[in-house]
């Protein structure tokens, strides 16, 4: 299929994963909420780990927060991209955070040019 890379998503708690057609610049992203799935993902070897939610969203109440992020964070050695209630409002907070990098839908729905941190 030709494809840069694939994502595992939290639930999925396979440890075989088919490596055999992975190319040179192939990347196994993989999403966790917590120091348990962190582990799991790894396991998996994934190079990136999406930590979330990390700010308070309308499909979950429950959130890590900058601090419960960073703690995280620390306990491994993957890159890690935090995710998860990331609004313009609330860009001056990731700057506190130990973060690789970080995405988010409705913040470039809102048509945003140029985001500097």
């Amino acid at each position: 299929m030709n494809l840069d890379g694939i994502y595992i998503p939290s639930f999925n708690k396979d440890l075989k994963i088919n490596y055999f057609s992975k190319k040179k610049n192939f990347y196994l992203l993989g999403s966790a909420h917590n120091i348990k799935e962190i582990r799991q993902k790894e396991m998996q070897n994934v190079d990136y780990i999406f930590l979330s939610p990390i700010f308070l969203t309308k499909k979950s109440k429950n959130y890590l927060g900058t601090y419960k992020f960073n703690s995280l964070v620390k306990q491994t050695n993957k890159k890690v991209i935090c995710l998860g209630g990331i609004k313009k409002k609330n860009l001056n907070k990731i700057k506190l955070l130990n973060t690789y990098g970080f995405s988010s839908i409705s913040l470039f729905k809102q048509n945003i040019r140029y985001i500097r941190l």
